[in-house]
């Protein structure tokens, strides 16, 4: 089959509903770990994880308190990951088409041996390192301004410096005291923070995608000597894939959290007490200066396991949908086949 007659990716409205999804869930199944994160981030020092464990335990219904500001987290989440999937993966088409973002060029010219360690579980268009990086960074930063004003509402919401009732009053507070800009507080340090993360995830997802591939399939090769499967993971073993895209999340999260803590914790602060921290150069000084070096790794490791599961569950459950969408909406009844930047449908 010619690379022209070859069905095209789900729709943009496809990649949207899939990354609303598995953000929606992701962030419903963890938003207890990240209800902590903001506890222990609010005040430095002063808040250890154990005194806001003991604060949530004296709630009068523990389980409303650990879910406290699932609603906004879900929003943001949910439609945060939605824009930032679906423009991820228009960037990432228009950016597979130039030569020095695509991974196809490399890919056809590449000696038996490394085309093997390309083939990976993914059916999204594959890119070169510095066209993930780019594409990630991008995509990140352009979702994270369109839903700052929830970014703003969930952590308020979340705090226990603000007694909320309701997201309707916490709106009406920061717009009576901050106006319009208050719902864009720590942008600054968000885009800082999240447009690196971004970026730096969508490359050691993709190359820790293409290594783990390379390795189970050399050994299923070696196991079965089947040639008919020799290059690809196929619909046919959903299970290996999924448990790759997993773990390439889990990694590639962890990581990215730990360079981006820092940027995390000032953000937390000027959201919470802009009159406080006015912007972040000023923070992060204030929080150096009364607190030392430690008040920007304050959460770290709650952050870490958060994100880490967050991003593996989104990202395994947004390829898992689309992988199936390919399959409903592509025609034949064949299976989606990923490799070197082509999708080849196989009868299942």
């Amino acid at each position: 089959m010619s690379d022209g007659s070859r069905k095209a990716s789900p729709k943009s409205t496809l990649h949207f509903a899939a990354g609303l999804g598995s953000g929606v869930l992701s962030a419903v199944l963890l938003q207890p770990i990240d209800l902590l994160k903001t506890r222990v981030q609010q005040n430095g020092g002063a808040h250890s994880l154990s005194a806001a464990i003991a604060e949530i335990r004296s709630a009068p219904r523990l389980i409303p308190a650990l879910w406290r500001g699932a609603v906004p987290s879900a929003l943001r989440t949910g439609f945060g990951s939605a824009i930032y999937f679906s423009s991820l993966n228009a960037i990432r088409q228009h950016a597979a088409r130039l030569p020095l973002l695509s991974s196809s060029h490399t890919h056809a010219t590449s000696p038996p041996q490394q085309r093997r360690q390309q083939q990976h579980s993914s059916a999204l268009p594959k890119l070169s390192n510095t066209g993930n990086l780019l594409a990630g960074a991008v995509a990140r930063s352009f979702a994270g301004l369109i839903l700052m004003p929830l970014t703003v509402l969930k952590v308020r919401y979340e705090s226990s410096i603000y007694k909320y009732q309701s997201l309707a009053s916490a709106a009406r507070d920061i717009g009576a005291h901050n106006g319009l800009r208050g719902f864009f507080a720590g942008f600054g340090a968000t885009a800082i923070r999240d447009a690196p993360y971004a970026g730096l995830y969508v490359l050691f997802y993709e190359q820790s995608k293409r290594r783990l591939s390379a390795l189970y399939l050399t050994s299923a090769n070696n196991n079965n000597n089947n040639n008919n499967n020799n290059n690809s993971i196929t619909n046919d073993n959903r299970s290996a894939a999924a448990g790759i895209n997993f773990a390439s999340g889990v990694v590639s999260g962890a990581l990215c959290s730990a360079i981006s803590n820092p940027f995390d914790a000032v953000k937390t602060r000027i959201q919470l007490q802009p009159a406080q921290y006015r912007n972040m150069v000023h923070a992060a000084r204030r929080m150096l200066a009364e607190e030392g070096v430690r008040a920007l790794w304050d959460g770290l490791a709650l952050r870490m396991s958060r994100k880490a599961l967050s991003s593996a569950l989104a990202w395994t459950a947004y390829e898992e949908l689309i992988r199936r969408a390919e399959i409903t909406f592509g025609g034949g009844g064949g299976s989606v086949v990923a490799g070197g930047g082509k999708v080849e449908r196989r009868a299942l």
